[in-house]
């Protein structure tokens, strides 16, 4: 019993886990634009406004400084991850073995044959599997719009024919594009045309995961050539470790479940590197400068995010309408400034100015006191300032403070005598 136990544990299969994995990625970036914290968007490039929403938080494009240092954390995940897990990411969440994988399920049900790149079946059943192509298509293009376009707006644009053109012609590009690849290519583009293989080929590490079958169990094999039948990548993992094999696992749990008939444990597995060193292959000197690079970014990340301002403040002369000076000697100087509330609360704001002469004084008129901003929300305040004429240049300094007096920004602005610059 106990044996038998033991067995069933080694030939547990993975295609479970595998799918209900795909099913969550899949699902998380189709949803992820439509969810919301604070009223602002989860992920979504806002072009017309050069922002960035990033989960409850707006980055200004004068920001994006963290953006990159976020590319760059992100990036070096990336490498390290495909360093230590190597193809894992094609077998398990990649959205072209996800619409692949899709692509071949639906052939079956309609019991279309799928041979390579050919579909063979009746032309009704043909009509149907490219009706379901299509929409496929059409939703994987939506999805990368709803990344820059709020979804409700997306389809409320749509339906009234607003859709901008740059947008529509997004749509049908990413469309045709995904049509094509579902209908006639599928798993060609992962063999022929994925860049990612090629660089797998490049950060292979001696303790890279590989799927392999290890000399020791080649004894045992039955030559039943099972995993030559089940592998989408048409490969044969009794040869020895192969750049097209995706780590999907397929071949593991089909090999398993021959062993299994004959009460013995299967002979292909996950392993790290390619001479059974186990977690110990993981270190070596790239795999460790690669994770000490990514803490360092990180720490680095989480120290620019945490030293931003609150709230940030610019500000810049009127172009519509030119400083003047009245006959009592003052001059007036008219102003626009973009104050954007970083925070995920609603804050209110107070601006002033000081002046670099004690002679001279100065006085705000316009909305200056209690601006109300959302979360977020980046406002356009216009207001002049007066300032006596003192007959020559001076400096003067904007100040954005909270409520309560806590200094927040500033901007300094030269004021000539006759005109502002």
């Amino acid at each position: 019993m106990a044996q038998h136990s033991q067995h069933t544990s080694q030939n547990r299969r993975l295609a479970p886990y595998r799918i209900s994995f795909q099913w969550f990625f899949s699902l998380l970036i189709l949803l992820l634009p439509w969810g919301h914290l604070n009223n602002i968007s989860l992920l979504r490039l806002d072009i017309p406004h050069l922002s960035l929403q990033i989960f409850g938080a707006t980055l200004r494009i004068e920001e994006l400084y963290l953006f990159l240092f976020f590319s760059l954390a992100l990036t070096l995940f990336f490498l390290l991850t495909t360093l230590v897990f190597g193809r894992v990411w094609c077998g398990w969440a990649c959205p072209q073995t996800t619409l692949s994988d899709i692509a071949e399920w639906a052939a079956h049900k309609l019991k279309i044959k799928t041979s390579g790149t050919q579909l063979q079946g009746t032309l009704g059943r043909k009509i149907i599997l490219h009706s379901l192509f299509l929409f496929l298509a059409l939703l994987v293009g939506s999805n990368l719009l709803w990344y820059f376009i709020d979804p409700r707006q997306y389809f409320t644009q749509l339906v009234s024919g607003n859709l901008p053109p740059a947008a529509m012609m997004t749509l049908l590009i990413i469309s045709t594009i995904v049509y094509l690849d579902m209908a006639f290519l599928r798993r060609l583009v992962c063999r022929e045309f994925c860049p990612y293989g090629r660089l797998q080929t490049v950060l292979v590490d001696a303790g890279t995961l590989v799927l392999r079958l290890p000399e020791s169990e080649a004894p045992r094999c039955i030559e039943c050539n099972a995993c030559v039948r089940i592998c989408p990548m048409e490969i044969d993992i009794r040869q020895g470790y192969q750049i097209e094999c995706i780590n999907c696992g397929r071949c593991l749990d089909t090999c398993r479940k021959v062993m299994d008939k004959r009460q013995q444990p299967g002979l292909i597995g996950y392993y790290f590197g390619l001479e059974d060193e186990g977690w110990r292959a993981l270190l070596n000197p790239r795999t460790l400068l690669l994770a000490l690079g990514l803490c360092g970014m990180l720490v680095l990340l989480f120290f620019a995010v945490q030293s931003r301002p609150e709230a940030s403040l610019k500000v810049a002369l009127s172009h519509q309408v030119a400083s003047r000076r009245t006959t009592d000697g003052t001059q007036i100087s008219f102003f626009n400034a973009w104050i954007h509330n970083r925070t995920t609360a609603v804050n209110e704001y107070v601006l002033s100015a000081e002046s670099s002469t004690q002679e001279e004084t100065l006085e705000l008129k316009g909305p200056t006191s209690a601006i109300l901003l959302n979360a977020g929300q980046n406002r356009k305040v216009d207001f002049v300032l007066v300032s006596s004429f003192t007959g020559k240049e001076s400096r003067v300094t904007f100040v954005l403070t909270t409520k309560d007096g806590q200094q927040l920004d500033s901007n300094e602005v030269l004021i000539t005598p006759d005109q502002s610059r």
